[in-house]
């Protein structure tokens, strides 16, 4: 047997490196939860949760407050046995963000911790079904962008070698979305792949209505049209719509998952390792995806997301938006439209110790 011998979390807020903005929202900063775990062999891990902008402090407290005591002496080799007892512990709250990006952080760190002990890096302990896979642009096609701007960013994603973007959509008009649209078609011509984004902002039968808009320009998928709770309406949208429906990054519990599947309403997953309470539910996600033959394409954290999507069968795409620069050593870079998944032992992040005392936050403060 192998313990956790101590547990310790912090709080770290990562400026974000570009404005980010879609249809009901902007990215404000990365409150970044990490988790660091010690165990009886000498070995160590680190583990993160994220959000953008609010409810960092609520995580954390919830981390330190009901995870951490539990965690010292549980065998840090028995990933479901300590995932599952920390959930039972919260089941108050669960599922639920809080819960689910709390998880997240201790689970990661398991993860972690034992990628380290074994010699082994996640994309192979996940699965190691290949170790690169294509990525596709999201920094280039937020809504505030002028369409000079757009097309001229985009442009450069496909000149670099990527194969694919993501725009964003919910402009007040039909015609506003495919305006901006039909002009990045023009310019990267027919076989780049074009996503859009619409963050839960549309009816069912506006949402409807804009799909339909959409799919003469050849769009790859619709991200979150309707609000991640209206799974009828999301089934009712997938038989109306040519253009494909990936949802995933608002639910935070397999069974919400299992409940897209059963309706078929989705056509694309796209878990997020944080959002979905950590790796140990997200193989799960991606697994009962798999068996329904539906492909995942996760949502942000690429630096985590490569190795996982790289790890099963039906990975399809990697979204590349680097936020971890400023505080990692190995960046996680394109080549030719291609993303690695990191090689060393663990999650494969080499973190910049110094950057993240410098940008820890102080919870007190925000009393």
């Amino acid at each position: 047997m192998t313990v956790i011998t101590s547990a310790s979390a912090h709080l770290v807020d990562i400026p974000v490196e570009t404005v980010r903005t879609d249809a009901i929202q902007s990215f404000q900063s990365q409150e970044t939860v990490f988790v660091d775990i010690a165990t009886s062999d000498g070995h160590a891990g680190r583990g993160y949760s994220y959000t953008i902008g609010t409810g960092g402090s609520a995580v954390l407290a919830l981390v330190r407050d009901v995870f951490l005591p539990q965690l010292v002496g549980m065998d840090v080799r028995r990933t479901e046995h300590i995932w599952n007892t920390l959930f039972a512990s919260t089941r108050a709250t669960a599922p639920g963000a809080i819960t689910s990006l709390a998880l997240a952080a201790v689970d990661t760190a398991v993860w972690d911790v034992n990628g380290r002990r074994e010699d082994t890096p996640l994309w192979v302990a996940a699965g190691g079904y290949r170790n690169e896979l294509d990525c596709y642009d999201t920094e280039n096609g937020w809504l505030h962008l002028s369409i000079d701007e757009l097309v001229e960013g985009v442009s450069a994603v496909e000149a670099s070698g990527m194969r694919a973007a993501k725009v964003k959509v919910g402009k007040p008009t039909v015609h506003g979305d495919v305006e901006r649209l039909r002009a990045v078609r023009a310019a990267v011509g027919d076989d780049f792949e074009i996503f859009v984004d619409a963050i839960q902002s549309f009816t069912v039968a506006e949402a409807i209505r804009r799909a339909a808009a959409y799919a003469d320009l050849g769009i790859g998928w619709l991200e979150e049209p309707l609000p991640a709770d209206n799974v009828a309406g999301h089934a009712q949208l997938a038989r109306h719509s040519a253009v494909p429906i990936a949802v995933g990054e608002t639910l935070y519990s397999v069974g919400q998952f299992q409940t897209y599947v059963d309706a078929e309403a989705a056509s694309i997953i796209q878990v997020d390792v944080a959002r979905v309470g950590g790796i140990t539910p997200w193989l799960k996600v991606a697994h009962l995806s798999e068996a329904a033959n539906i492909p995942v394409a996760p949502h942000f954290l690429m630096e985590l997301h490569v190795s996982l999507a790289c790890a099963v069968p039906n990975g399809m795409w990697v979204e590349h938006i680097p936020q971890l620069r400023g505080v990692m050593h190995n960046e996680i870079a394109p080549h030719a439209g291609m993303v690695t998944a990191p090689d060393s032992a663990g999650l494969g992040i080499v973190w910049n110790d110094a950057q993240l005392a410098a940008w820890s936050v102080d919870t007190a403060d925000r009393i």
